[in-house]
């Protein structure tokens, strides 16, 4: 029995009973959106059978307004849900509004009517300081000084691992002071190479088995161009070596580069332009980052932090 019938007229249910059906028989549409959808759509049918002091039949789902829709997303907030299950479970509620809108002719105008919320935006988490130079050990052989050479054009210049490792050798011919990077959508930066990381590169140079004139200048191990996978799976490994959490991975020397560079003064606008964003909304989530450093510092230091 739909767990559900004691909080809606029989006009809804066989209306939902129908369009669950017709979903689950949809080609493509998975089995775990279906049950979310009969999940979500559960839930806000009991909430208006409290909400309005009645079981809602299709002309009182009709007569549904935008704060109804809305204080169904403040209930479940307040039972815990986050930004993505409310905005699922909004989508689930449109889409059955939606199809009782075309095949009973209601008005779904109400669920239309809410934005879904937005999804806070997950802050980066950089390597420490210590961590990133730890990644920059001496090893053995010309795989290693390869390796050392493509974390340091990650943490040293802000390089993404596949600009990096899609270098060409004419890009990199000595001396190296700046680069010219095409990033995301064939946006150009210039980005300068500082002596360490110059220094690293060449480092690779005299140890590589190849001759780096012309072609990739990060080479596999058998010549041709190296994958970014293999840059993972050695950071990976230096991980277990080093002891070092398992956020250590190439885009953590990204962020890294963008958050120590926030942390000595250096402006957003200079940032933006060094990790070539489009946008400096993009940029701006670093400054969060630095905000949390600086909070967990006060907290740490303060003398009044505990009072």
């Amino acid at each position: 029995m739909d767990q559900a019938a004691p909080y809606f007229a029989e006009d809804v249910r066989q209306a939902r009973a129908a369009w669950l059906a017709a979903l689950r028989g949809e080609r493509g549409l998975s089995a775990a959106t279906a049950e979310a959808y009969e999940r979500d759509t559960r839930q806000f049918l009991v909430f208006l059978a409290e909400h309005l002091g009645g079981a809602p039949d299709l002309a009182g789902l009709s007569a549904l307004r935008p704060a109804d829709v809305r204080a169904f997303l403040a209930a479940r907030r307040n039972d815990g849900a986050g930004p993505r299950s409310l905005a699922r479970g909004l989508a689930g509620v449109r889409a059955m509004l939606s199809a009782f809108e075309k095949s009973h002719g209601i008005n779904a105008a109400a669920a239309r009517a809410v934005e879904a919320p937005s999804r806070a935006r997950s802050l980066p988490r950089p390597v420490s300081v210590e961590a990133a130079r730890a990644m920059l050990v001496p090893g053995e052989g010309w795989v290693a000084a390869r390796d050392r050479a493509v974390i340091a054009l990650l943490y040293g210049a802000g390089l993404r691992v596949s600009e990096a490792t899609g270098l060409a050798a004419s890009a990199l011919a000595p001396p190296v002071s700046r680069l010219l990077i095409r990033g995301k959508g064939g946006k150009e930066r210039i980005v300068p190479v500082l002596g360490p990381v110059a220094e690293a590169i060449e480092d690779y140079r005299a140890a590589a088995p190849f001759t780096l004139k012309e072609g990739p200048f990060f080479r596999g191990e058998k010549g041709g161009p190296l994958s970014p996978r293999i840059v993972q799976r050695a950071l990976a490994e230096w991980r277990g070596a080093l002891g070092l959490p398992d956020t250590a991975t190439p885009h953590a020397l990204r962020h890294a580069f963008a958050s120590h560079l926030l942390a000595r003064g250096a402006d957003l606008r200079t940032i933006q332009e060094l990790l070539g964003h489009a946008s400096l909304s993009t940029t701006e989530i670093y400054t969060a980052v630095d905000q949390k450093a600086l909070l967990a510092a006060y907290h740490d230091a303060h003398p009044r932090a505990g009072a």
